[in-house]
Formats: C-alpha cells, sequence, structure tokens
C-alpha cells in the first residue's frame, strides 16, 4: 500500500506552493485535484500583487505585505526549477480615486502626463504604489512543473470526495477512484473547499468575469491602472488584461456579453485608446472566499487535517507566504506568522456566540 506524508486536495497555486515547501523539507507529497492543476482560480486571476490595496481587510495586511517582500525569491525559484518565466513586472500601480491613506501624495497632472500619457482621470487624485504583477498562467505552469522536478505526485480528474480515519485521526482520503493514505491532508480545494465529507471549512465561490484586449499599439500603458471600478493591467506580450467582477453566483462560470462590455467601456473610460481595442478572450473564474472573506488556514479539529484556501482576491499575492507558514505548522514548528486569526475554528466559535446569543 502506497503512502505519503501529506496529501493536499487542490492544484492551485496555494496546493502547488504548499507542495513545494514540503517537498523541499524532506516530505513526500501527493496533489490530488479535481480538474486539471492551476486552471481554476489561479489561470483565471489577473496576477496583481496588490499589498498595499485599501481595500485589503486590516487582518490581512501584515500577511499580503510579507508575502509581497518574498515574491522576487518565489519567482526566481519556480523560473530557475521550471525553466518557464512568469513574467514578473515591477512598474508599479497608479490607484486612481477614493479616500485613500497611503501616506504619500498624490501625483501632480503633469507628473500623471509624464508617467501615462493616455490615462485620463478628469480631477480625482491619482497614486503611484510601488507593486508588482505576474502572468498567473504562466506562475500555475512554472508551480506544476517545479513540483514535479521535485518529486511531488500530481493526480489529475482526482476530486477528494471524504475523509478516512483511524483511531480518531486522519489515515487518508477518498476519491471517485481510489483510497490515498497519509497521516495528513491538506484542504487545498478552493471554491470547491467545502464539498468534501466532514469539510469544516465554508468555503464559497465568487464569480470573476474579466477580459483581455489587444490595444492598437504596444505600450499604451506600462503601469496597473487602477481604480473603484476597474483595474487595467499590461502584459510584456501586448495585452492587456481588464477586469473584474465581483458576484455571488455559486459555481456559475458562463461568461455574460453585456457584462465583458460594461468592463471594457469603464476601461475606455480611464483609458480611451482602449476602446478601439480588439476583445482577446474572456473567461470568469470563481475566488474561494469564506464567511468573512479571510482565507481559512490552520489545523480543524481533526487531528491530522488541515485548511489552506478561501484567499478570495488575493491568492496569487498570498501564495508564498502560505506555503511558508502552512509547512511549518504542519512539520510542528512554529510558522513565521501568527496564523491564529484565519483558524478554521473561528466559524465554530461565531455560530456558538449567536446560539448563546
Amino acid at each position: 500500500m502506497q503512502t505519503w506524508d501529506v496529501i493536499i486536495g487542490g492544484g492551485g497555486i496555494i496546493g502547488l506552493s504548499l507542495s513545494i515547501a514540503l517537498r523541499r523539507s524532506g516530505a513526500s507529497v501527493l496533489i490530488l485535484e479535481r480538474g486539471e492543476p492551476a486552471r481554476e482560480a489561479t489561470y483565471a486571476a489577473a496576477g496583481m500583487l496588490a499589498a498595499l490595496d485599501p481595500d485589503t481587510p486590516p487582518e490581512l495586511r501584515e500577511f499580503a505585505q510579507a508575502s509581497a517582500a518574498l515574491y522576487s525569491e518565489f519567482v526566481r525559484e519556480l523560473e530557475d526549477s521550471s525553466g518557464i518565466n512568469v513574467d514578473l513586472r515591477r512598474e508599479g500601480t497608479l490607484f486612481v480615486g477614493g479616500d485613500c491613506a497611503f501616506g504619500i501624495e498624490a501625483l501632480s497632472p503633469a507628473q500623471l502626463k509624464a508617467m501615462e500619457p493616455a490615462v485620463e482621470v478628469s480631477d480625482r487624485p491619482v497614486y503611484c504604489l510601488e507593486e508588482q504583477t505576474v502572468d498567473p498562467r504562466m506562475l500555475g505552469a512554472a508551480a506544476l512543473a517545479s513540483a514535479k522536478n521535485l518529486g511531488v505526485d500530481v493526480h489529475s480528474g482526482t476530486p477528494v470526495r471524504k475523509l478516512v480515519m483511524a483511531n480518531g485521526k486522519v489515515s487518508g482520503v477518498q476519491s471517485d477512484r481510489a483510497t490515498y493514505h497519509a497521516p495528513v491532508f491538506v484542504n487545498c480545494c478552493g471554491a470547491w473547499a467545502g464539498e468534501i465529507e466532514q469539510s469544516q471549512v465554508p468555503a464559497r465561490p465568487v464569480k470573476g468575469q474579466m477580459l483581455d484586449v489587444i490595444p492598437p499599439r504596444r505600450n499604451v500603458i506600462t503601469h496597473v491602472v487602477r481604480s473603484p471600478e476597474v483595474y487595467v493591467l499590461p502584459r510584456t506580450d501586448g495585452r492587456i488584461i481588464v477586469g473584474a467582477t465581483v458576484e455571488e453566483a455559486g459555481f456559475d462560470k458562463r461568461v455574460q456579453p453585456e457584462t465583458i462590455q460594461n468592463l471594457h467601456q469603464a476601461a475606455a473610460n480611464l483609458i480611451p485608446e482602449l476602446g478601439e481595442a480588439r476583445i482577446h478572450e474572456a473567461w470568469a473564474g470563481l475566488r474561494p472566499s469564506s464567511p468573512d472573506d479571510l482565507p481559512i488556514m490552520g489545523m480543524t479539529s481533526l487531528p491530522g487535517y488541515y485548511a489552506a484556501t478561501g484567499h478570495f482576491r488575493n491568492g496569487i499575492l498570498l501564495a508564498p507566504i502560505t506555503a511558508i507558514c502552512m509547512a511549518e505548522l504542519i512539520q510542528g514548528r512554529a510558522p513565521a506568522l501568527d496564523l491564529s486569526r484565519f483558524a478554521p475554528q473561528r466559524f465554530a466559535r461565531i455560530e456558538e456566540l449567536k446560539r448563546l446569543g
């Protein structure tokens, strides 16, 4: 009977990054992915490493900034291991409008015109933020190749259905295909994390629709341009990503033409040249979130069963620090950052307070 030290449910960027961290520490690891690795939320993401986003919950800011600081080394290791360039860009972000407390002055109209002549923002303030971007599709491909090169076993088309318990502890998991054996299981199943029997993980899908366009000329913009209405993100290959909606639509991944047109128009309102840009692709993805829109990370009430999911709009950004902290926790070491605020048990406590109150 084959066994592993750790089984990870879910082969998105969170599961793949964790598998790499565990494998580098000497653990044998199996990933069970319901579809194809890195083809769900990871594949649909834009790739903004928006550690300075004013919409980031206060409880998540330290975690987000720590992960952003790790990203250059994270990318270097993946690129070296896989031979795949993930298009890490460091040009920064122009944040348009809103009441922002960045601790910096807004750009003057002359400064904005010098940096991004194609951007038109009327009289709204614009702030220049030192943020990075990455191509999540290439990042996912690099992480998958790196994991396999390190000896991580990856089974596609294998959804985890239930936990297998022995003597009150996890001893493996069951899928539609077979039973797989390990003393540790980590639920990184993203939007589907709550679908496992005994999951204890109240994850839910949050739909996001987006598109990319081919502008009439290259280098229309070099920075990310982000406003409360839309974000516009350039890729090195010339495409421009435009997104994204936030919809409570269950597991519906249908693309709605009217929504895509509205996003395209919102982008053109910021950058008029994009009104003439050709739509290259439109898609929808399912972000994994939680009842309080914070990640779900840590040990559950079942010995040997851990969760690392619910990263909502920040899965790409949070992958490096999640992998480090969860690998340390699983291997019995104190995590680099405190995970207690993200513990799966917090939802049981909330329900108990509601019942008593």
